[in-house]
């Protein structure tokens, strides 16, 4: 496939989207994701019965291959067990789709980490415990440019967040304080973004709460390889680690933190 062509498929659900909509009642949850570097929005609602996803719908603000993979899963999907659909990734959606650009896997086929992050909702509602599926901890990597760009964009700490207002930010999770400092941050820029290698925000109930509610964008299972620029920061360079490739995110300033 050419690196911006469509397959017949995706352009059929990208016109005839399924279970476009949302859903209400007992036994619903949904999952909420986006991805930073295009802006793409999702939110994937399944109502579950008996440990089986009996209904499911989904909602997107993003483009036609976003909407072709949102479409996808919810058929691949209906009628599974939660053991099932949680096995589902995006490459499996992709290879329904008969593929995808490669340009456009990470902006568009958000689908699969929509549909899990739904299931996990559920599975919190139900009071079980919900276990990480990353289990390689942060691995610290050397991160390039840091000597070069501290001062110009590359932030330990920000003393000042006027400095910051009105730019594209990206935080590197370390702590409760990384979160707070966030939230902070949406009341200077509504283009935040915080990013962690886990697959979830390990914090207290208000925190994950008071960041659920903001307008901070989560970037998870992802890693700063480094930042680049002519003279300030301009680029972070990010490993997505679900899929074990590097893109660029274009950015303001980064916070590393200490």
């Amino acid at each position: 496939m050419k690196s911006t062509q469509y397959s017949d498929k995706v352009m059929e659900h990208f016109q005839n989207p399924r279970n476009v909509g949302t859903l209400e009642g007992e036994n619903v949850a949904v999952g909420r994701v986006g991805n930073p570097t295009c802006g793409d929005l999702m939110e994937m609602f399944v109502r579950i019965e008996d440990d089986r996803i009996e209904n499911i719908k989904f909602r997107t603000f993003g483009c036609g291959s976003a909407i072709a993979t949102s479409s996808m899963i919810t058929e691949m999907v209906k009628g599974k067990t939660i053991e099932e659909a949680k096995r589902i990734t995006r490459q499996d959606v992709a290879d329904e789709l008969d593929g995808l650009p490669a340009i456009k896997m990470h902006c568009s086929n958000l689908a699969s980490r929509a549909l899990h992050e739904a299931i996990r909702e559920y599975e919190k509602g139900e009071g079980e415990e919900v276990e990480s599926t990353t289990q390689i901890p942060c691995q610290k990597v050397p991160i390039e440019g840091l000597e070069e760009f501290i001062g110009k964009g590359l932030y330990r700490e920000v003393e000042n967040l006027e400095e910051l207002k009105d730019k594209r930010i990206l935080i590197v999770h370390r702590d409760d304080s990384s979160i707070e400092m966030a939230i902070k941050l949406t009341g200077y820029s509504d283009r935040v973004v915080l990013m962690t290698c886990a697959d979830t925000f390990q914090t207290t109930e208000d925190l994950e709460k008071a960041l659920e509610e903001s307008s901070v964008k989560l970037l998870r299972e992802s890693q700063l390889l480094g930042v680049t620029g002519e003279f300030e920061v301009e680029k972070a360079k990010i490993r997505d680690l679900d899929d074990d490739d590097e893109y660029e995110l274009f950015t303001d300033a980064v916070v590393i933190g200490k």
